[in-house]
């Protein structure tokens, strides 16, 4: 699996990643030593976090179901047994 990230989010990223350097370690890093780091952390840490997203794809998707499963029980009609 490969996650694909635009330019413009990578650079925006990349800026995101400096200023955290600068603000929280008072270390400055360049653009590339910032898109080296999203790199890597992208490559360690993407299927964890995409196969979180799934997981909770999968519970939002099962809630829905439930949902509409219990609003197709309330469509129901009453069904009358007549006695001859």
């Amino acid at each position: 699996m490969v996650i694909k990230i635009s330019r413009e989010q990578k650079t925006n990223m990349a800026q995101k990643v400096q200023a955290y350097f600068e603000e929280e370690r008072s270390e400055s890093i360049g653009q590339l030593a910032a898109e080296q780091l999203i790199d890597f952390m992208i490559g360690e840490m993407g299927p964890y976090i995409y196969n979180q997203a799934l997981t909770d794809a999968r519970a939002m998707i099962a809630e829905k179901m439930a949902q509409i499963d219990d609003e197709l029980y309330v469509l129901e009609k009453p069904v009358l047994h007549r006695r001859k």
